[in-house]
């Protein structure tokens, strides 16, 4: 039986490549939800998917899906995946780890050329610390149901910038369904 292993070195180059992006003077990051920094670490991550060959997609409220098509696109995917947004002095590894683990698993198939029967996504989800708009996690709330969309996009940050706003001024907003089925998380 072979045994997926990973390879931490490149792991461990990507967190500290995303860390980059909203770099604090103690070693922390600052990527609060929706602004420049964020939206650099969002596209960054981006083109890592694109280069493993995987397709991009945002819903209404922001929150990323990055997929890797399965032997049998039509079944549910398994999902992977947490946040890139920060606290204001946020460490290097909450959230991201997540998101960036989700990567290495694609990269390591990807290298060993593993089909999956099922496709694989890595979620990215909008607004999870709750440091720039309130309430907190509601990327994966309002994809669950459980909090309106217009209640999220009409939130306001402390200089009375609306989630519709950021979103408008990032362009990661899409078309993609809520509330779509997944085999796993």
């Amino acid at each position: 039986m072979n045994v997926l292993k990973c390879n931490g070195e490149r792991l461990w180059g990507s967190l500290m490549d995303m860390a980059k992006i909203g770099a604090t003077a103690k070693g922390g990051n600052c990527r609060l939800a929706l602004s420049a920094e964020d939206a650099a670490g969002r596209d960054l991550f981006m083109s890592w998917c694109r280069a493993e060959g995987m397709t991009l997609g945002f819903d209404a409220i922001g929150n990323l899906f990055a997929r890797r098509a399965g032997l049998d696109d039509s079944l549910a995917p398994i999902v992977m995946g947490s946040h890139l947004d920060t606290q204001p002095k946020g460490g290097r590894f909450d959230g991201i780890y997540g998101v960036l683990s989700g990567l290495e698993v694609v990269r390591c198939l990807n290298e060993q050329d593993i089909q999956s029967q099922r496709p694989i996504e890595i979620a990215v989800w909008t607004n999870e610390e709750g440091a720039r708009f309130t309430p907190a996690m509601f990327g994966s709330a309002v994809f669950t149901g459980s909090l309106p969309l217009q209640t999220a996009l009409d939130a306001r940050d402390a200089d009375g910038i609306s989630v519709a706003q950021a979103l408008e001024a990032t362009g990661h907003t899409g078309e993609l369904a809520f509330e779509r089925a997944f085999d796993a998380y």
